[in-house]
């Protein structure tokens, strides 16, 4: 009996090995060639081997997924687009994910961030050449062909994908590109009697936007506050904009000296826009700024809760700080 079940359980080992080295070994055509597959930025195996699966290109995910984990390279994907011709193992797909160099390379941009961030992000792109990374803002400035006085807020943030060993500043100029088509595209549908001259001005606005708040309901509202404080003069008053002029001196809070100490960027000591933008604006920004809500409001305060109180008088302001900030504190 003992003999029985023994071979029975040597004959399903048996069929497993057969089965995992099918599984494995033996290269699946998916539909379409070549078959591209692209790995975002934090996409772990378990999400792309269920893409896999799901495209037809491998046959089991889980087995993809356990296998990955004992080579460790689950832990280092390298984000980008990898195209692979033919019929294709599972084992290959593992060595092109565990090799980490796609036929196309990614980096990810993202909304809010300063130039000096953005920076900081291509640097640390190792199939990108970094032929920029020594240069001044002038000359980044002249070799883009950008007639701006600072390279602030000039990029739009988004994925840029590119071939590994190009260079950095060609995806500089894409993504200055991109930012131009698209603050020319809200530009010329902007609402009317908007208290912008050029759409520079409007660039620095959604950027002071941008790092007001994220979330979208807020946004055209925000702007309206700003816009409403420019057309009777008053100073817009704006955190972000203090912080951005304070640099490195910022330590994770503004103290009354900050806001007394003035700076071009200093929007409670000098009226207007800043002379720049003070990060990378998305879309949604550009839109609330050329679009900002019919409000009278000219007062704004957090709740705490992600949420925006809005007050058209001083009163109703300090009501609202009474109410979400000093009850708090």
């Amino acid at each position: 009996m003992h003999r029985l079940i023994g071979r029975i359980l040597a004959a399903f080992a048996l069929l497993f090995v057969v089965w995992l080295a099918w599984v494995v070994a033996v290269p699946v055509t998916p539909p379409g060639s070549p078959y591209t597959v692209s790995v975002a930025p934090n996409r772990t195996m378990g999400q792309l081997a269920r893409t896999l699966e799901e495209d037809g290109a491998i046959r089991n995910r889980w087995v993809m997924v356990a296998i990955s984990r004992m080579m460790g390279s689950d832990r280092k994907l390298k984000a980008g687009l990898y195209q692979f011709s033919g019929a294709t193992a599972l084992w290959q797909y593992l060595s092109r994910f565990n090799d980490g160099h796609p036929d196309q390379a990614s980096v990810t941009i993202i909304e809010g961030w300063t130039f000096r961030q953005f920076r900081a992000a291509l640097r640390d792109e190792e199939d990108l050449r970094q032929d920029s990374a020594t240069w001044s803002e002038q000359r980044l400035l002249a070799e883009l062909g950008m007639t701006e006085g600072s390279v602030e807020g000039l990029f739009f943030p988004s994925t840029y994908y590119y071939l590994p060993g190009s260079s950095d500043v060609e995806l500089l100029r894409r993504a200055n590109q991109t930012l131009m088509q698209q603050l020319q595209t809200v530009w010329e549908s902007r609402a009317a009697d908007l208290p912008y001259q050029t759409p520079y001005q409007l660039l620095i606005m959604a950027s002071l936007i941008e790092k007001e708040t994220a979330r979208e309901e807020d946004r055209s509202m925000v702007a309206s506050v700003f816009v409403n404080r420019l057309r009777i003069g008053m100073r817009l008053q704006t955190d972000p904009a203090v912080i951005y002029g304070m640099g490195e001196r910022y330590r994770g809070r503004i103290g009354k000296d900050a806001l007394r100490r003035d700076t071009p960027y200093n929007t409670y000591t000098r009226a207007g826009l800043t002379p720049t933008p003070i990060a990378l604006v998305s879309r949604a920004a550009l839109d609330a700024a050329a679009h900002p809500a019919p409000s009278r409001a000219l007062y704004f305060v957090s709740r705490g809760d992600g949420t925006t109180q809005f007050s058209e008088t001083l009163d109703e302001h300090n009501a609202a700080v009474r109410q979400y900030i000093l009850k708090k504190g």
